[in-house]
């Protein structure tokens, strides 16, 4: 794609705007880190152009406060005082509901994954946002918490221009079979290969 142009036009019936603007799924996965980094890259865009961004983290701790989380909630709190950018939700969906406040069981943390699936699949049937991004999603996917075929239904038959990233690990093929855009991440170097741990500013 040099340039930025697609090497090929098909032969689809859309104009060049109408298939500019088709909203996509994108997943970022692969065993490198980067992958959620690159999807909030992704919704600050978004937000710098007013859309409504919906952010749903799976399997992380409800008590872990990202910096993303924290720079996307004051993005939300700019728009609500100025209406400059957009609006942002932060939801802590699945595992990350309850694994700090009570000891749980798989099953547990399974029925939550679930219930947050439903409730994004509830915004999309609303075309509450304009943006998702499913922090962890394929986790629960993987772990067959979240039914994989349901995904791809819910998503390749979304209302409206709604536009969906998905990060983590072991992305199911029938998710990437879906997807429009998939980028996997791979490592050549890793601090840690030195052990060096995480660092504030880098990884959180």
């Amino acid at each position: 794609m040099p340039q930025g142009q697609p090497s090929t036009v098909p032969h689809d019936g859309l104009t060049t705007r109408q298939r500019r603007n088709r909203p996509l799924v994108i997943v970022h996965t692969g065993a490198m880190k980067g992958k959620s980094t690159a999807a909030f890259g992704t919704a600050l865009r978004a937000w710098n152009q007013g859309w409504d961004i919906g952010v749903f983290q799976f399997v992380k701790s409800a008590k872990w406060r990202v910096g993303e989380e924290s720079a996307f909630r004051a993005l939300g709190r700019l728009h609500e005082q100025t209406g400059e950018g957009g609006p942002v939700e932060w939801h802590k969906m699945g595992e990350g509901w309850s694994w700090t406040r009570k000891k749980t069981t798989d099953d547990d943390h399974a029925a939550a994954a679930a219930e947050g699936w439903r409730e994004i699949a509830r915004r999309i049937a609303a075309e509450r946002h304009t943006l998702y991004v499913l922090d962890e999603f394929t986790y629960p996917i993987h772990w067959g918490w979240v039914d994989v075929d349901e995904v791809v239904d819910v998503v390749r038959n979304r209302p409206g221009r709604q536009h969906i990233v998905v990060t983590g690990r072991n992305a199911h093929p029938r998710l990437l079979e879906a997807a429009d855009l998939v980028m996997e991440t791979t490592k050549v170097k890793h601090p840690m290969d030195d052990g060096q741990k995480g660092q504030r500013g880098i990884e959180w």
